[in-house]
């Protein structure tokens, strides 16, 4: 296997080309370097503190601060307790929740640590320990159900491995669900073979099958009940029940069953589709209690140990899930009663977050708390087998979203900015001080013809009338008059648009309606008095925000945002000490109209179209951040315009105990680069969609060979094109500046 050096002395790690390891040790809270004498990392902190004590010179001073920005982009509701602004006005990472900092990470300090190790953004960095975190809290609320309602059995989850594949994120899985018998879930047979790797060296967790199966799928479970795995193969369609029985039969091996019950129970979210009558999985009534008679004419019943359901992902109601739970447990303890030894009870998954901090029952929120789900799952099954008489079950659940989600950023940076510029004012204000008069500075015009003259010329084109209107309307603006102005420049803007099309307006002449435009409109909304601006007006706050091109594809890191319009928190991961004074929508570097996200929190929970962020600084980068993405997002993305994986960084906590504390003061802001999984290169990419990279080499060089024996190429312009091929194809598919 290839093997690469990344570092130099004191220290040399050799580890294979796409899992390179390193340490660092923190420098205060917060702040981590390399336990190196080399002063590159140093030097990278040192050119940034510079440049920002330059820069914070220029930048207005006003009251706002990093408590302003909290507010401003919620992270205290919906990223707390893992995310929050330090007093740099940097987002800090809290991997195990505390309130008092010992686990803080600086997420511009692992930038910079990052950077000089010649990892690039766009990234993914990855808080396993957050992980951990969500596992335990997840176990300790269904333990604490199960003391507050004395029930007799426990709880097991299971992770669905389709919500990420990630080989790394599976072993953090199975490493830390060990004390807690954590298992997998799986929905098809190449996931089955992930979790039959993976389980070996947790064999108390739970191997749960859903998913349409064939005769090599169940043999495969079944025979992984030979080397000790818990593999409970779950019925999505009666057609299996006879390849279980026979396969079962044929290798001599007693599968544990499960059904999949479709319940009449459906939330309206935008996953609903997985339950009610037309769901697309489970048996309906009828066909459960076929099963169970099935089995019993088998003399197979004992098999029949688990209850499965599953009413979507993103539950936002409470109300939705005691619905559920309230059906699925008469369900079971029906089955029960008809005979079958049941032992299990898989509420599914759906446990949901809050994406937009808002505590209700919308799309990308969740109206219940962790803590609410275990308590009614468990008094719901409680209350049902005790009026039944039947032995309470293990509680299964198969949380993905609740689980992950948190444990990974997307951190990019802005390549450029496009913006329809606001023009300078020239203020002018009547004695009274009350008016708001305001003329465009001469700078500004686009055309040849300024407003002094256009009454001087003798033969006036409808063009100049209504370019001498427009000035009107700019030179008369006041606060008494902000709406009728606006509408007037709207209706001039029209005309003229017209005028062009039909040959009476130059190009010039448009110009500089446009320019008195947008000056009309900016000088509106900045006086604008309500609150609330119409619908109409809404537009043109939006049409005129700023558009932020992003290093990144939407379509390969976040394809819910494309998708289905799935609204993730994004916000700036520095300069959070300052008050953004730009809106701007984020268009990514693809090729295509919906590479872009204009849907984002608003500072009251409400989804805007457009983000406040900061001015981009010349010379200085300006990095954001895309949070409570960990799960289904790299699983669904695309190679749309062929941009590939990105850079994948772990990053976990060093010397904390096992409530996550910190066992002494030098241990706080302490951590390690787990690994670096470098993201495709542009080889790997197009390898992936059947093209050969050495084969292009050899089909470019032939050309280039015939180029200069033919004179359109010299010797050295052949070689220049050979190697800059060569370079882009094992090279990182993004930009870089």
């Amino acid at each position: 296997m290839a093997t690469v050096t990344r570092f130099q002395s004191p220290f040399q790690i050799q580890m294979p080309l796409r899992s390179i390891s390193c340490e660092l040790k923190g420098r205060g809270k917060g702040s981590c370097r390399f336990q190196s004498q080399d002063s590159n990392a140093v030097n990278v902190e040192v050119g940034r503190k510079e440049l920002r004590d330059k820069n914070n010179k220029d930048r207005d001073i006003d009251n706002w601060d990093a408590k302003d920005s909290a507010k401003h982009y919620r992270i205290d509701m919906w990223g707390a307790p893992y995310f929050a602004i330090n007093l740099h006005g940097n987002i800090c990472v809290r991997p195990y929740g505390t309130s008092d900092g010992s686990d803080e990470i600086d997420i511009m300090n692992l930038i910079d640590s990052l950077q000089s190790l010649d990892v690039k953004p766009p990234m993914v960095i990855r808080f396993p320990d957050i992980l951990f975190h969500r596992m335990r809290r997840l176990q300790e609320c269904f333990n604490k159900a199960i003391s507050k309602y004395d029930y007799q059995q426990s709880f097991q989850g299971v992770f669905p491995i389709k919500c990420n594949h990630d080989p790394f994120l599976l072993d953090d899985i199975v490493e830390f669900g060990h004390q807690f018998k954590f298992g997998l879930e799986v929905g098809s047979k190449p996931e089955l073979l992930i979790a039959i790797s993976k389980i070996c060296c947790n064999r108390d967790g739970l191997v749960i099958c859903n998913g349409y199966k064939d005769r090599t799928y169940i043999e495969t479970a079944l025979l992984a009940m030979r080397l000790g795995i818990k593999v409970v193969l779950v019925l999505e369609q009666m057609e299996e029940l006879n390849l279980v029985i026979k396969t079962s039969r044929a290798l001599k091996v007693q599968p544990v069953i499960g059904v999949r019950a479709k319940l009449s129970t459906k939330h309206n979210g935008h996953w609903a589709g997985t339950s009610g009558d037309s769901g697309k999985f489970g048996l309906s009534i009828n066909k459960l209690v076929q099963v169970v008679h099935r089995l019993r004419k088998e003399n197979m019943l004992q098999c029949l140990q688990l209850l499965h359901f599953h009413i979507g992902s993103q539950i936002r109601s409470i109300s939705t899930i005691k619905d559920a739970i309230d059906e699925g447990s008469q369900i079971y303890c029906e089955l029960a009663l008809m005979g079958a030894p049941m032992h299990y009870i898989d509420v599914g998954g759906g446990l949901g977050i809050d994406y937009d901090g808002t505590k209700s029952p919308s799309n990308v929120s969740i109206n219940y708390s962790m803590q609410d789900y275990a308590n009614y799952i468990i008094a719901a099954l409680r209350d049902a087998c005790f009026l039944k008489g039947i032995s309470q079950p293990v509680i299964v659940s198969e949380s993905g979203r609740a689980l992950a989600s948190h444990h990974s950023v997307i951190v990019f940076d802005v390549l450029s900015v496009s913006q329809r510029m606001q023009p300078k004012f020239i203020s002018k204000q009547e004695s009274s001080g009350t008016t708001i008069v305001q003329s465009i500075d001469k700078a500004d015009y686009s055309g040849s013809i300024m407003h002094a003259n256009i009454n001087d010329q003798e033969d006036c084109n409808p063009g100049d009338d209504l370019l001498s209107s427009f000035h009107e309307v700019s030179r008369t603006m006041c606060q008494q008059n902000l709406l009728e102005a606006f509408n007037d420049a709207k209706q001039l803007k029209q005309k003229a648009e017209t005028l062009f099309k039909l040959g009476f307006l130059s190009l010039e002449d448009r110009a500089q309606m446009e320019t008195l435009y947008d000056a009309i409109s900016y000088t509106f909304l900045d006086n604008y008095r309500d609150s609330d601006l119409p619908d109409e007006l809404e537009k043109l706050k939006n049409s005129l925000a700023a558009i932020y091109h992003i290093n990144l594809s939407i379509f390969r890191s976040v394809p819910d945002s494309w998708a289905i319009s799935h609204v993730f928190p994004v916000m700036p991961l520095h300069r959070l000490h300052e008050k953004p004074t730009a809106q701007a929508t984020l268009a990514d570097l693809t090729c295509d109209s919906d590479g872009k996200i204009e849907n984002f929190i608003g500072p009251s929970g409400e989804v805007e179209n457009v983000l406040s962020v900061h001015h981009l600084r010349e010379g200085e980068p300006y990095y954001m951040g895309l949070f409570l993405a960990g799960v289904y997002q790299e699983v669904m993305g695309s190679a749309h315009n062929l941009f590939g994986g990105i850079n994948v960084i772990h990053v976990r906590l060093k010397a904390l105990n096992n409530i996550g504390k910190a066992n002494d003061s030098k241990s706080k802001g302490q951590y390690t680069f787990d690994r670096i999984v470098e993201g495709q290169t542009a080889e790997e990419i197009l390898f992936s969609v059947q093209h050969n990279g050495s084969k292009m080499i050899e089909d470019l060089q032939r050309e280039a060979e015939e180029a200069v024996r033919n004179g359109c190429l010299s010797m050295e312009e052949a070689d220049i094109l050979i190697e800059n091929y060569k370079c882009s194809l094992n090279s990182y598919p993004y930009l870089t500046k």
